[in-house]
């Protein structure tokens, strides 16, 4: 796996690019300005670095300026991140010194295999392959059916868009709610087929949504899935002895293809 920097001053940008490397198991770090980032490129020598291009103060072109013009950091690989506006802005990015760019807004679903493809082949990724399906098996739900209704629960736009890139190129259809209540009155309209619902939200958390789920008589046999960025043992202290059972519990960084799997578990279990 790669050791990437990520020089980014959009912490919401920077936070998406962050989760998509480490759910592939790579080693990112971050940095909030182009100072930060040279600073910390001379430090760790990182196999690539991405940076975008317009930031304040440094902007991307004087980073690789700086980067190409020294001894040891010249020769990492080096990926513009920036929302071309202009023509000729790509020729002028290549000219400055990146040795590639990736466009915004990111596509989740590309991002990963964009930025592999200027690591070393020992530093990319394994590739994802579906799970083989054994002798006697049922197809998984995605497979056969196409109108299964996932109501994914989050209060971050990111997660929520990392949930919709993953699920709809597999055939699935994605409802937002962005907190319990929200939830509540779009399942109770038309209940979906699954819910999956971060653990960790202001007012009402996803035991609470859990909770209303299961004592609810139209609801009850939804199969509920909880997500979180708390590790496994604290999460798994904070939810013994709670009197209501999740279907599954999911725990960040998480592999595409894996919360599939688990989805797709649950879907046939019930």
């Amino acid at each position: 796996m790669g050791r990437i920097l990520v020089i980014e001053d959009n912490w919401t940008n920077l936070d998406l690019m962050i989760y998509l490397l480490e759910a592939f198991g790579h080693e990112p770090m971050k940095a909030t300005s182009g100072q930060a980032g040279l600073e910390l490129a001379r430090r760790e020598l990182p196999d690539l670095i991405i940076c975008d291009v317009h930031m304040p103060n440094m902007d991307g072109y004087e980073v690789a300026r700086h980067l190409k013009n020294h001894p040891t950091l010249s020769t990492i690989p080096l990926i513009a991140v920036t929302a071309f506006a202009m023509v000729g802005d790509r020729d002028k990015v290549l000219a400055a010194g990146f040795d590639g760019y990736i466009s915004k807004p990111i596509v989740p679903e590309t991002f990963v295999s964009d930025v592999e493809a200027y690591l070393q082949p020992i530093q990319r990724a394994a590739p994802r392959q579906p799970a083989p399906i054994t002798a006697g098996e049922a197809l998984p739900p995605r497979m056969t059916d196409k109108n299964i209704t996932i109501l994914v629960v989050d209060n971050s736009a990111i997660n929520r868009a990392l949930a919709r890139s993953t699920l709809e190129p597999a055939g699935y259809c994605v409802v937002e709610a962005r907190n319990v209540q929200e939830c509540l009155g779009l399942a109770r309209e038309s209940p979906p087929d699954l819910i999956l619902s971060d653990v960790h939200m202001p007012v009402a958390t996803g035991y609470d949504l859990l909770k209303a789920v299961k004592t609810d008589e139209q609801l009850k046999d939804i199969p509920f899935v909880l997500i979180t960025s708390t590790s496994q043992y604290e999460m798994g202290n904070r939810y013994e002895g709670h009197p209501v059972e999740a279907d599954d519990f999911i725990f960040r960084p998480i592999e595409p293809q894996f919360l599939l799997a688990k989805i797709e578990s649950c879907l046939k279990k019930s």
